[in-house]
């Protein structure tokens, strides 16, 4: 069996690296070289570029391997990388990862355990999950499916004020399942 690599098409080059190349790893002729304080220094030799570096005891970095000739930045690269970190950590605490909580209903549901499945759902979408509320049809209740649709409606219409319906009611197999999500914040 044979397996191609890079190295029979060229070598690609990947885009989204994070390792950027710096100092004596730059092996380009010339680069359009950037200065510490951001102004262009035009195209010089990358042996220009270093020793331009090595006076300010700064690094050579390449920002754009694919620009022609190719971008190189003199900057504190040990800076730039804990800068750089801290916006990742900073962007990763904002987000919040929805889950999916599944909340299970049958047939023949009392109006308390009904008002339970309720509160569940709420808490639920008030931590920001989605929701996900399915009725199971067992033996002879496959043959009545509007009624769990009334149950599902009947759901429905109560978490209307705090949860939007991501997809109505619909049945799937044994199951009729419906997703629920919570309301944009204003």
């Amino acid at each position: 069996m044979f397996f191609y690599t890079n190295y029979h098409f060229g070598g690609a080059l990947n885009i989204s690296s994070k390792e950027l190349q710096i100092n004596e790893q730059i092996r380009d002729n010339e680069v359009r070289l950037i200065g510490s304080d951001g102004a262009q220094l035009g195209v010089v030799s990358s042996k220009d570029a270093l020793d331009m570096a090595a006076k300010q005891n700064l690094d050579l970095v390449k920002i754009a391997p694919l620009a022609v000739p190719p971008v190189c930045k003199i900057i504190d690269y040990g800076k730039y990388r804990f800068e750089q970190a801290k916006r990742e950590k900073e962007a990763k605490k904002n987000q919040h990862i929805m889950d999916l909580k599944e909340i299970r209903l049958s047939l023949n549901i009392d109006t308390h355990d009904f008002n339970t499945k309720l509160k569940h759902a709420k808490k639920f979408i008030n931590e920001g999950n989605k929701v996900k509320v399915s009725i199971r049809f067992r033996g002879r209740e496959m043959g009545h499916p509007e009624l769990g649709l009334e149950v599902m409606n009947k759901f429905s219409d109560a978490c209307c004020e705090f949860a939007n319906i991501e997809k109505s009611a619909k049945l799937d197999g044994r199951n009729m399942l419906m997703f629920l999500a919570p309301k944009p914040s204003k």
